[in-house]
């Protein structure tokens, strides 16, 4: 897999200062706890589910979580395992041309921590697709069940599995029950250290339990109880110093419809290029709360964005390149000969970099770089979209 390799080798080379590396299901967690990007939700009862997720994969989705929790139906549970284990099956035993490597990483959201050991019984071979689980309302009470099936899942089937527990707990709102919450979780955590693959917020709970909604022109951080709790996780949990974890940005609720989303405009649009056309069309479809979300995520230590929406992909992903200054700006604070600390004037001579205070920020940008690329100089985000969209 790579970020962007639907993308013709031409059409990358012109994009890229420093094209996306390749990873698999097999590469450190570092790695892919970084490359999961836009990480697409797909209800586990979809009829189609195992053509969607090759058609996702061909859209450049890397990462999908097939959910059994609150996206369907509490009837329709069973129905939901058995359509899950029938597709996964088909989709093991399709013949993907010697492409099985290219499928996204699929994580299943569980409700139960005995669903975990029982699917992984059920898909047997067709396991292997399988990179993890998700696993919901997270709290040190609640996880260490679902780590431990996890656990034993991993050990029968002679298979890593990761968890990405979810948390989304009252418990973790409320202010008087904060404190401990989260310190439960961190120790719930660092016990299953090598199996957890990244913490992600459920936003939208956190709303719920004070009836709120964000308007689609509003971001997370705009609503002041939830944009609280995203500064305490990263507080305790997403620490540059070795002890934190990937914490990965929330849902973004609204989308276009129907999906055709940005292409009319790219086509239509008889007065400039793409890249003016894909502006406008921004504008037009309401994406203005999704970007500036992305930017917040990324401001706040936050890695990625669960995604409940196709459209969503190609924007957290194009905000996900490295730019070309910011690739500057870290090559040059990582300078072995800089390791005794100092100031230095940017390459683009319009900002300080302070070497010792700004080394956990560069190497965190060039992990990054390494999943998701580095622009050219001439490149920006308008420029990544459109060649995604248009290739799409």
């Amino acid at each position: 897999m790579r970020h962007f390799g639907y993308l013709s080798p031409a059409v990358r080379s012109g994009l890229f200062h420093r094209e996306p590396g390749e990873f698999t299901a097999g590469s450190p967690v570092r790695t892919l706890s970084v490359a999961l990007g836009a990480t697409l939700y797909c209800p586990a009862t979809r009829p189609s589910l195992a053509l969607d997720v090759r058609k996702q994969a061909r859209r450049g989705v890397v990462s999908m979580v097939l959910c059994l929790e609150d996206s369907i139906d509490d009837a329709d549970v069973v129905g939901a395992e058995e359509n899950l284990v029938r597709q996964l099956t088909d989709l093991a035993g399709a013949d993907l041309g010697g492409a099985e490597e290219d499928l996204p990483l699929l994580f299943v959201r569980v409700r139960e921590p005995a669903q975990i050991g029982d699917l992984v019984r059920r898909l047997g071979p067709a396991g292997r697709l399988l990179s993890g689980f998700v696993l919901p309302k997270f709290t040190e009470d609640r996880g260490l069940p679902f780590l431990e099936e996890l656990t034993a899942a991993e050990a029968a089937s002679g298979r890593r599995l990761f968890a990405m527990p979810v948390l989304e707990s009252p418990d973790l709102l409320h202010l008087e029950s904060r404190t401990e919450t989260l310190t439960g979780i961190a120790r719930t955590v660092e016990k299953y250290r090598d199996r957890v693959l990244a913490l992600r917020l459920g936003v939208t709970d956190f709303c719920s339990a004070y009836g709120l909604r964000r308007a689609p022109d509003m971001t997370a951080y705009d609503v002041q109880l939830v944009a609280s709790v995203i500064a305490d996780v990263v507080n305790v949990l997403g620490r540059a110093d070795g002890s934190g974890f990937t914490v990965t940005g929330p849902v973004w609720e609204y989308f276009p419809q129907p999906e055709r989303m940005f292409k009319p405009q790219l086509r239509r649009s008889p007065f400039a290029g793409p890249a003016e056309a894909l502006r406008t069309a921004l504008i037009q479809h309401d994406m203005d709360g999704l970007l500036r979300e992305i930017q917040l995520d990324r401001a706040n230590g936050l890695q990625g964005k669960t995604c409940i929406h196709p459209s969503h992909v190609a924007p957290v992903h194009a905000l996900s390149v490295v730019s070309h200054e910011e690739y500057s700006d870290a090559c040059d604070i990582l300078r072995p000969d800089r390791d005794g600390g100092g100031v230095l004037r940017s390459a683009y001579t319009n900002k300080m970099n302070e070497v010792k205070p700004h080394r956990a920020w560069a190497e965190r940008t060039m992990l990054r770089a390494e999943v998701f690329g580095v622009a050219r100089e001439d490149v920006s985000f308008v420029e990544l979209l459109a060649a995604g969209l248009q290739s799409g």
